[in-house]
Protein backbone atom coordinates (compact mmCIF):
# COMPACT_ATOMS: atom_id res chain seq x y z
CA UNK A 1 0.00 0.00 0.00
CA UNK A 2 1.30 3.37 -1.07
CA UNK A 3 2.03 5.95 1.90
CA UNK A 4 -0.45 8.71 2.22
CA UNK A 5 0.47 11.91 2.79
CA UNK A 6 -2.15 14.34 4.30
CA UNK A 7 -1.68 18.15 4.22
CA UNK A 8 -3.16 19.56 7.13
CA UNK A 9 -4.08 23.47 7.73
CA UNK A 10 -4.62 25.16 11.37
CA UNK A 11 -6.14 28.09 12.06
CA UNK A 12 -4.51 32.07 11.23
CA UNK A 13 -6.14 33.01 14.32
CA UNK A 14 -5.52 30.79 17.79
CA UNK A 15 -9.36 31.78 18.55
CA UNK A 16 -10.58 30.92 15.51
CA UNK A 17 -10.82 26.86 16.21
CA UNK A 18 -14.21 26.86 14.21
CA UNK A 19 -12.97 28.04 11.15
CA UNK A 20 -11.39 24.53 10.88
CA UNK A 21 -13.65 21.36 9.08
CA UNK A 22 -13.84 18.53 11.07
CA UNK A 23 -12.91 16.25 8.97
CA UNK A 24 -9.15 17.55 9.48
CA UNK A 25 -9.36 15.60 12.68
CA UNK A 26 -10.16 12.32 11.24
CA UNK A 27 -7.21 12.85 8.81
CA UNK A 28 -5.03 13.02 12.12
CA UNK A 29 -6.40 10.62 13.79
CA UNK A 30 -5.51 8.03 10.74
CA UNK A 31 -1.75 9.51 10.40
CA UNK A 32 1.01 7.26 12.19
CA UNK A 33 3.80 10.24 11.35
CA UNK A 34 3.49 13.97 11.74
CA UNK A 35 5.99 16.82 10.20
CA UNK A 36 5.15 19.90 11.76
CA UNK A 37 6.93 23.71 10.89
CA UNK A 38 6.91 24.08 14.94
CA UNK A 39 6.53 21.02 16.98
CA UNK A 40 5.34 22.50 20.08
CA UNK A 41 2.81 24.63 18.89
CA UNK A 42 1.90 21.53 16.68
CA UNK A 43 1.13 19.43 19.88
CA UNK A 44 -0.89 22.25 21.33
CA UNK A 45 -2.95 22.84 17.84
CA UNK A 46 -3.68 19.09 18.22
CA UNK A 47 -4.64 19.15 22.07
CA UNK A 48 -7.40 21.80 20.87
CA UNK A 49 -8.88 20.14 18.91
CA UNK A 50 -9.21 16.42 20.82
CA UNK A 51 -7.97 16.48 24.66
CA UNK A 52 -8.50 12.76 24.70
CA UNK A 53 -5.43 12.71 21.68
CA UNK A 54 -2.43 10.84 22.34
CA UNK A 55 0.59 13.15 21.34
CA UNK A 56 3.22 10.75 21.92
CA UNK A 57 1.67 8.58 20.18
CA UNK A 58 2.82 10.11 16.91
CA UNK A 59 6.34 9.82 15.40
CA UNK A 60 7.51 13.30 15.37
CA UNK A 61 9.74 15.60 12.94
CA UNK A 62 10.41 18.77 12.40
CA UNK A 63 10.26 20.48 9.31
CA UNK A 64 12.38 23.93 9.76
CA UNK A 65 14.12 24.61 6.18
CA UNK A 66 13.32 20.86 5.26
CA UNK A 67 17.25 20.24 5.63
CA UNK A 68 18.29 16.98 4.02
CA UNK A 69 18.20 14.94 7.17
CA UNK A 70 14.62 15.71 7.31
CA UNK A 71 14.00 15.05 4.16
CA UNK A 72 15.70 11.44 3.84
CA UNK A 73 13.67 10.67 6.73
CA UNK A 74 10.62 11.73 5.23
CA UNK A 75 11.26 10.12 2.50
CA UNK A 76 12.06 7.05 4.25
CA UNK A 77 8.88 6.78 6.23
CA UNK A 78 6.63 6.93 2.45
CA UNK A 79 8.91 3.88 1.50
CA UNK A 80 7.57 2.48 4.83
CA UNK A 81 4.10 3.09 3.35
CA UNK A 82 3.44 5.50 6.50
CA UNK A 83 0.21 7.66 6.79
CA UNK A 84 2.25 11.20 7.19
CA UNK A 85 0.27 14.56 8.32
CA UNK A 86 2.61 17.31 7.29
CA UNK A 87 1.40 20.75 9.81
CA UNK A 88 1.67 24.47 8.63
CA UNK A 89 2.22 26.99 11.12
CA UNK A 90 -0.72 28.93 9.81
CA UNK A 91 -2.89 28.04 7.38
CA UNK A 92 -2.11 25.67 4.62
CA UNK A 93 0.69 23.40 3.62
CA UNK A 94 2.64 23.74 0.81
CA UNK A 95 1.06 28.00 0.34
CA UNK A 96 3.74 30.09 1.67
CA UNK A 97 5.23 27.29 3.70
CA UNK A 98 8.10 25.19 3.77
CA UNK A 99 6.34 22.28 3.57
CA UNK A 100 6.41 21.93 -0.23
CA UNK A 101 9.74 20.49 -0.47
CA UNK A 102 8.52 17.63 1.53
CA UNK A 103 5.40 17.71 -0.80
CA UNK A 104 7.34 17.74 -3.61
CA UNK A 105 9.15 14.32 -2.14
CA UNK A 106 6.00 13.23 -1.63
CA UNK A 107 4.92 13.67 -5.74
CA UNK A 108 8.03 12.29 -7.01
CA UNK A 109 7.56 8.98 -4.77
CA UNK A 110 4.30 8.43 -6.21
CA UNK A 111 2.75 8.80 -2.17
CA UNK A 112 -0.75 9.78 -2.52
CA UNK A 113 -1.10 13.37 -1.57
CA UNK A 114 -4.61 14.39 0.06
CA UNK A 115 -4.97 18.43 0.78
CA UNK A 116 -7.29 19.72 3.29
CA UNK A 117 -9.37 22.45 2.97
CA UNK A 118 -8.24 25.33 5.57
CA UNK A 119 -7.67 29.07 5.75
CA UNK A 120 -5.50 30.55 3.40
CA UNK A 121 -5.07 34.36 4.18
CA UNK A 122 -3.81 35.17 0.09
CA UNK A 123 -7.24 33.70 -0.48
CA UNK A 124 -9.45 35.24 1.94
CA UNK A 125 -8.03 37.93 1.69
CA UNK A 126 -8.24 38.14 -2.09
CA UNK A 127 -11.81 37.15 -1.87
CA UNK A 128 -12.57 40.26 0.29
CA UNK A 129 -10.34 42.54 -1.50
CA UNK A 130 -12.77 43.06 -4.42
CA UNK A 131 -9.44 43.05 -6.60
CA UNK A 132 -8.58 40.95 -9.86
CA UNK A 133 -9.29 36.88 -8.74
CA UNK A 134 -9.03 35.72 -11.51
CA UNK A 135 -5.55 36.87 -12.50
CA UNK A 136 -3.22 37.27 -9.74
CA UNK A 137 0.72 36.94 -7.94
CA UNK A 138 2.03 35.57 -4.77
CA UNK A 139 5.38 37.54 -3.89
CA UNK A 140 6.21 36.85 -0.64
CA UNK A 141 8.09 38.98 1.21
CA UNK A 142 9.66 41.72 -0.13
CA UNK A 143 13.03 42.75 0.31
CA UNK A 144 14.11 44.67 3.53
CA UNK A 145 16.53 47.04 2.31
CA UNK A 146 14.35 50.12 1.82
CA UNK A 147 15.75 50.56 -2.37
CA UNK A 148 15.06 47.54 -3.08
CA UNK A 149 11.74 47.63 -1.56
CA UNK A 150 11.02 50.44 -3.39
CA UNK A 151 12.16 48.45 -6.58
CA UNK A 152 9.95 45.67 -5.75
CA UNK A 153 6.88 47.73 -5.04
CA UNK A 154 7.41 49.74 -8.34
CA UNK A 155 7.54 46.68 -10.24
CA UNK A 156 4.75 44.89 -8.52
CA UNK A 157 2.80 47.99 -9.77
CA UNK A 158 4.05 47.91 -13.34
CA UNK A 159 2.96 44.47 -13.36
CA UNK A 160 -0.36 45.05 -11.92
CA UNK A 161 -1.44 47.54 -14.75
CA UNK A 162 0.43 45.77 -17.50
CA UNK A 163 -1.76 42.33 -16.68
CA UNK A 164 -4.44 44.24 -15.06
CA UNK A 165 -3.69 41.36 -11.96
CA UNK A 166 -3.64 41.92 -8.37
CA UNK A 167 0.12 41.53 -6.42
CA UNK A 168 -0.51 40.03 -3.05
CA UNK A 169 2.68 40.34 -0.49
CA UNK A 170 3.22 40.08 3.56
CA UNK A 171 5.47 40.88 5.96
CA UNK A 172 6.86 40.77 9.08
CA UNK A 173 4.51 41.89 11.67
CA UNK A 174 6.84 44.62 13.55
CA UNK A 175 7.45 45.97 10.16
CA UNK A 176 3.98 46.62 8.77
CA UNK A 177 3.76 49.94 9.72
CA UNK A 178 7.04 51.02 7.55
CA UNK A 179 5.76 48.34 4.62
CA UNK A 180 2.37 50.54 4.86
CA UNK A 181 4.53 53.84 4.82
CA UNK A 182 6.50 53.03 1.67
CA UNK A 183 3.34 51.84 -0.31
CA UNK A 184 1.83 55.26 0.75
CA UNK A 185 4.91 57.57 -0.51
CA UNK A 186 5.92 55.27 -3.89
CA UNK A 187 2.76 54.26 -5.29
CA UNK A 188 0.60 56.23 -7.99
CA UNK A 189 -1.95 57.93 -5.74
CA UNK A 190 -5.03 56.00 -8.05
CA UNK A 191 -3.55 52.43 -7.00
CA UNK A 192 -5.99 50.61 -4.95
CA UNK A 193 -4.61 48.82 -1.83
CA UNK A 194 -5.85 46.42 0.43
CA UNK A 195 -4.73 45.62 3.55
CA UNK A 196 -6.38 42.51 5.09
CA UNK A 197 -5.53 42.15 9.30
CA UNK A 198 -6.15 39.30 11.75
CA UNK A 199 -8.09 37.41 9.17
CA UNK A 200 -10.58 34.84 10.84
CA UNK A 201 -9.33 36.63 14.08
CA UNK A 202 -12.19 38.67 16.43
CA UNK A 203 -10.75 41.62 15.58
CA UNK A 204 -10.14 41.08 11.69
CA UNK A 205 -10.63 43.72 9.69
CA UNK A 206 -10.18 44.15 5.76
CA UNK A 207 -9.78 47.38 3.75
CA UNK A 208 -9.48 48.06 0.45
CA UNK A 209 -9.60 51.93 -0.99
CA UNK A 210 -6.89 53.75 -3.16
CA UNK A 211 -3.63 55.12 -2.03
CA UNK A 212 -5.06 58.44 -2.00
CA UNK A 213 -7.79 57.69 0.54
CA UNK A 214 -4.98 55.29 2.13
CA UNK A 215 -3.15 58.55 2.84
CA UNK A 216 -6.01 60.08 5.07
CA UNK A 217 -6.45 57.19 7.15
CA UNK A 218 -4.64 56.89 10.79
CA UNK A 219 -3.68 53.07 10.97
CA UNK A 220 -1.44 51.01 13.14
CA UNK A 221 -0.70 47.55 11.84
CA UNK A 222 2.06 47.50 14.30
CA UNK A 223 2.43 43.37 15.04
CA UNK A 224 -0.23 42.66 13.60
CA UNK A 225 -0.62 39.75 10.57
CA UNK A 226 -1.20 41.11 7.92
CA UNK A 227 -1.54 40.87 4.03
CA UNK A 228 -1.36 43.39 1.40
CA UNK A 229 -2.89 43.20 -1.97
CA UNK A 230 -2.14 46.30 -5.03
CA UNK A 231 -4.08 46.75 -8.08
CA UNK A 232 -2.90 49.39 -10.56
CA UNK A 233 -6.58 49.72 -11.82
CA UNK A 234 -9.75 50.59 -10.55
CA UNK A 235 -12.09 48.08 -12.57
CA UNK A 236 -13.33 44.88 -11.97
CA UNK A 237 -11.78 41.74 -14.13
CA UNK A 238 -13.99 40.13 -16.81
CA UNK A 239 -15.52 37.40 -15.89
CA UNK A 240 -15.15 34.28 -18.47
Amino acid sequence: MSAQVYLIPTFLHEQSLHVLPAYILGAIEKCNVLFAENERSARRYLKQLKREIVIDSYEWFTIGKAENEVLQAFRNKIKEGKAIGIISEAGCPGVADPGQLLIAAAQEMNATVVPLVGPSSILLALMASGMNGQQFCFAGYLPIDNHQRIKAIKELENESAKKNSTQIFIETPYRNNQMLETLLKNCQVSTMLCVAVNITGPDEWIKTTSIQQWKHLTTDLHKKPAIFLLSAHQGQGKRI
